[in-house]
């Protein structure tokens, strides 16, 4: 019943919002003689604010038209290379010139962990001066039919050695946050079956690959809750007016809640800046909170099924690191991962991915020579910064880049 009051709350909140909007407008617009009354700039900030409170954020699209490669602009437009029930593989193409010597593919397996694959726009818009990009945009389970069947961990780690497969062997992985687990996993099996189609490398950033190190909050939450609390807690159903109507998920809006709620006085002192700097007619201020927000209240369900093996198997159990993890019936074991080259990223700040959790990979894969082997400790980085913002582009991506070209250098 909890998703069914969550679209009743919305669909209250619907007319409230736009009413607000329209209202916050009239009180804001110079042609409007509302605009010039006392008070009209408190009047605006506040009904703006109520706005962006109560409404709906869809997915935002990607808006990467263009990117500079080699002080050059060229233009970049997204299509889907390859599309499957649960996920589309995007793939960013360059407009260059036809005689432009081609450069290393990279495929970023995005998390599917609550928020959209967009979240990673400054991620992909990055790599893209320097390499050929492709990304894994997970679907919000709620617009998935029944009739496509279940989703678990297990098929994750198939998406991912699907695509691996597809793009061949001139590859470098690189996955954000979750997805080191099935991607360390996918490469693992894969190396097991001494397949001829290997990437050369991956890269695995502030991933949870063992969070017995230094545990932070969200690690707490699965080791003190009991798998059954998550299982009769946070599954609910997709409500009618859905496609996936009937498909049991973790919604949405209960990972966003968990989101907010471990920095509030962060996000409400956001909202009371924002409404200052509306006061204050500070358009760059303004433009900023809404673009980030309108990425971070963008949510969407994932299957249950998907949910609840990570909260086993990665929170709980710890089957990757304890080498228990099977996956279709066969053991990981990263340990036939030889001739992948392996970088891993952790953030000194980070208060989701602890330090250690995504370094553990250098022990667990153990027949992947010491010389293969490089670790970046991001200085004043915090989760979010390891792969968007400033210290993104001008610290930790120069690494990646030198790394990537390494590799492909020999």
């Amino acid at each position: 019943m909890l998703y069914q009051f969550h679209e009743l709350t919305r669909s209250i909140l619907a007319p409230i919002s736009a009413f607000t909007n329209i209202g916050s407008q009239l009180f804001s617009n110079p042609y409007s003689p509302y605009s010039y009354i006392p008070n009209s700039k408190q009047i605006s900030a506040s009904l703006e604010l109520i706005h962006r409170l109560g409404k709906d954020y869809e997915k935002p699209g990607w808006d990467i038209n263009s990117v500079v490669v080699e002080d050059h602009e060229v233009a970049v437009h997204a299509e889907i290379a390859q599309s499957k029930p649960f996920c589309n593989l995007v793939h960013f193409v360059r407009e260059l010139e036809p005689n432009a010597e081609p450069c290393p593919k990279v495929l970023i397996v995005a998390p599917l962990s609550g928020h959209h694959a967009t979240l990673l726009r400054d991620t992909v818009r990055t790599m893209l001066s320097n390499f050929d990009v492709y990304v894994t945009d997970w679907i919000d389970a709620r617009m998935i039919s029944l009739a496509e069947g279940t989703f678990h961990l297990d098929d994750y780690v198939e998406y991912v050695q699907a695509f691996i497969r597809s793009l061949g062997p001139d590859l470098h992985v690189m996955s954000v946050c979750q997805p080191t687990v099935p991607v360390l996993a996918a490469i693992s099996l894969m190396a097991g079956n001494k397949e001829a189609v290997m990437p050369k490398s991956m890269i695995m950033m502030g991933g949870p690959l063992d969070t017995r190190y230094s545990p932070t909050e969200v690690n707490g939450l699965a080791s003190t809750k009991p798998y059954s609390w998550f299982e009769n807690q946070l599954i609910h159903i997709v409500p009618s007016r859905y496609q996936g109507v009937g498909r049991k998920v973790y919604p949405g809006f209960l990972q966003h809640a968990g989101f907010v709620s471990m920095n509030p006085d962060k996000h409400m002192q956001s909202h009371y800046d924002y409404y200052l700097n509306l006061m204050k007619g500070n358009e760059m201020e303004t433009n900023s909170h809404r673009k980030f927000y309108d990425e971070y209240n963008a949510v969407l369900d994932m299957p249950a099924e998907y949910y609840l093996d990570t909260i086993r198997v990665v929170f709980q159990e710890h089957l990757l690191p304890r080498g228990l993890w099977d996956v279709r019936g066969v053991r990981v074991d990263p340990d036939h991962i030889r001739n992948v080259k392996l970088m891993t990223v952790e953030g000194e700040l980070d208060d989701i991915t602890g330090h250690g959790q995504t370094r553990v990979a250098h022990e667990l894969c153990g027949n992947i020579p010491k010389a293969d082997k490089y670790h970046l400790q991001a200085a004043g980085c915090g989760h979010y910064g390891i792969f968007s913002g400033t210290k993104w582009r001008t610290r930790i991506f120069p690494e990646v880049k030198e790394f990537i070209n390494n590799v492909d250098r020999g």
